[in-house]
Parts: C-alpha cells; structure tokens; sequence
C-alpha cells in the first residue's frame, strides 16, 4: 500500500533502488528482525533506522514519527511510503530469497496472511514494550535503560526509570 501522499507525484511509478526501513529500536522483534534482514542478501538496499531517531527525522522531516512505532514503515528512495502488512511484504521484496514469496503475499489470500503476521508481531510487541509513560500520552514510553520516546521531541536520555518513591524500575 502506498500512501496518497505519493501518489500525487508520481512517486508510485518510480523505480525502487534502496529502502529504508524505520524499526522500534525498543522492541526485542524488532530488533531481532533488523540483525536477520541484515544478513540476507539483498536485491535492493535496505538502510535500517530506528524510529523517531534523529536520523529517521533528518531523512523524512514531513514524515509522521510518532506513527512509525506503532507499525513498521518503509520509505522508498522517491518517496514511496508503506505501512504494516505492505511495508512487510516490500522488505521481502528487496530480499533474493524471499522475493517469490513477497509476490505471494501481493495476492489478496496472502495479504490476509500477511497481515494476521502483523497483527501477531503488534501484539508481541506491546506485550514486550517498555513501560509507558504515566501521564504522557501520544504514545511516550521509557525505557528500563533510560531512554525515553516522545514522539513531540524524539528520543532523549533521562537516566534510570524509577517507581516514584524513588526505587528504580531494575528493583
């Protein structure tokens, strides 16, 4: 699926040359998805970013940040823009030992097993995510190892999390 935002310029005929896919570097799958891409031998390029980074942010300014923790986003090098179960199936895509199945999932029974894949990976993921932040809202969160995600501002480094009556989230 790609986004309307492309469509207007003609981005959805551009070839394909590199991608990159914007990963929850918080996410245990996701990570581990990130290391398994990487060494598979690629057709097409991928460039793995974790989300709201500051480099996600430089590349993709009009980009919705906050939106990219919540499903897996890939951006094409003209602009082309793809979410959950297509933003899967184009990773397969760029991979030589996987492309005959990304055009299975292309079909609209694949697409439905693609999507039950993402809709399982999301589930996996929120319980697995770090805890949120009380009181934040618009999906922040912080991390055991102090880093904490808002998508207002991105990423910043606020130590350790403690319970509020100042033990730490390790306790």
């Amino acid at each position: 699926m790609v986004t309307a935002t492309t469509a207007d310029r003609g981005a959805g005929r551009a070839p394909v040359r590199r991608l990159t896919v914007l990963y929850d570097a918080g996410c245990p799958l996701c990570a581990f998805l990130r290391g398994w891409l990487m060494k598979q031998r690629q057709l097409v390029p991928l460039d793995l970013v974790p989300a709201g980074s500051a480099g996600a942010r430089r590349r993709f300014p009009r980009l919705d940040h906050a939106a990219t923790f919540e499903e897996i986003t890939v951006v094409a090098d003209a602009g082309q823009v793809y979410r959950g179960p297509a933003a899967w199936v184009v990773c397969l895509w760029a991979l030589r030992e996987y492309r005959p199945m990304a055009h299975r999932f292309s079909t609209p029974a694949g697409a439905r097993f693609a999507r039950g894949a993402v809709i399982a990976a999301s589930r996996y993921r929120e319980s697995h995510r770090d805890r949120r932040v009380a009181g934040a809202g618009g999906g922040a969160y912080l991390r055991e190892d102090g880093w904490r995600y808002d998508p207002r501002g991105g990423w910043a480094y606020t130590g350790p999390a403690t319970c509020g009556s100042g033990c730490s989230v390790a306790d």
